[in-house]
């Protein structure tokens, strides 16, 4: 689709121009909660200052949404195909925009409280867990949902959680044996560098998988109000562009609070950490773009963290702050699937 026709689309469709605008308000938020824990190791070390590093994560979150998008669109497929807003009745494309609108409001709630409370969330589960909720309110039941491209987020979950923590692990394990020789006092400034190289990987690889999932939103969003298929429209080089332009905002915006949770109050790292943490982050990510699985990056990167803090010794991480995460991370699909639900319901009973 260009440019001019989806212009057309939206301003003969007040609900996808309001779609529209929520899918980028959400993609503000996730440059500010999820982007940021991109480079939060960097900054924690010191390799790098905040204001530098939310410039070139900002960057890098740009390039990676259009380099990853061109190579392998998989992650965008799987989220625009993953719920059928398709009803019957002479209203059935204004509902069903309707619970998409509802769908990303309920991440815009989400993501304002974890920045309120300075705790990375997952926008990729609320995106998932608000589009799960406004399909069954749409449809009253499960049959809106594709149990197929459900079953890749599953895997997704799990391999963000499991991988990022032994890639993590090894990493570190890899990294101070083949420095095992070396006086640390020469490595510092080695690893502050390779830690802006892991900072900006992270960030490009946070881009290639974040922005594909909300331009699936997009797709999702014409696909309703055109009557087609997911298969009819691909994602353009404009929407690349424009969620990605979003993002770096987002980024640009702050989130310095979910950088010093994550890079500082979980795991006390050094530089050559801080580097493995980044490395094992970026790696499962592009394994994972490029099967087409969704996974959380703020998942990935915090428990590559504690991997590499684990090659220390257990209780060199704050399982405190752990447990926060965790427990955010739990109430992730209820909160966001029961809010989306019950906006999808609410919307469709005033419009």
């Amino acid at each position: 689709m260009s440019i001019a026709e989806f212009i057309k689309q939206i301003t003969e469709n007040p609900i996808l121009l309001a779609s529209t605008l929520l899918t980028l308000g959400v993609i503000f938020f996730n440059g500010v909660t999820d982007a940021t824990n991109a480079i939060a190791t960097c900054v924690a070390t010191r390799a790098i200052s905040p204001k530098a590093a939310v410039i070139m994560s900002a960057g890098f979150n740009m390039l990676g949404v259009v380099v990853m998008t061109l190579i392998s669109a998989g992650v965008s497929e799987t989220i625009s195909n993953l719920v059928n807003f398709s009803v019957g009745g002479e209203d059935g494309t204004k509902h069903a925009l309707l619970a998409l609108c509802a769908a990303l409001s309920s991440i815009i709630v989400w993501s304002a409280m974890a920045v309120k409370l300075g705790m990375p969330t997952s926008e990729s589960h609320a995106l998932v867990a608000g589009l799960v909720g406004a399909s069954v309110a749409l449809h009253n039941g499960f049959g809106g949902i594709n149990g197929a491209e459900l079953l890749k987020v599953l895997y997704g979950l799990v391999l963000s959680v499991v991988a990022g923590f032994i890639l993590g692990f090894l990493v570190a394990k890899l990294v101070t044996f083949i420095f095992r020789n070396a006086d640390r006092r020469n490595t510092t400034g080695f690893f502050r560098g390779a830690q802006i190289f892991g900072g900006a990987a992270m960030s490009f690889m946070h881009g290639a998988q974040d922005g594909q999932k909300f331009m699936g939103v997009m797709i999702l969003g014409v696909v309703i109000s055109k009557g087609a298929t997911t298969a009819d429209i691909k994602p353009a080089l404009w929407m690349m562009l424009l969620c990605s332009v979003m993002m770096a905002i987002g980024t640009s915006a702050g989130g310095y609070k979910i950088i010093k949770s994550v890079g500082m109050d979980m795991v006390k790292l050094e530089p050559y950490q801080g580097f493995s943490a980044d490395l094992a982050g970026a790696i499962c990510l592009l394994l994972s773009s490029l099967l087409g699985f969704p996974v959380s990056t703020t998942h990935t990167k915090t428990t590559a963290i504690m991997g590499v803090g684990a090659t220390k010794r257990l209780s060199a991480i704050n399982f405190g702050v752990v447990k926060d995460m965790a427990l955010t991370w739990v109430l992730v699909f209820p909160g966001c699937g029961l809010i989306g639900f019950a906006l999808t319901k609410l919307l469709i009973l005033i419009f």
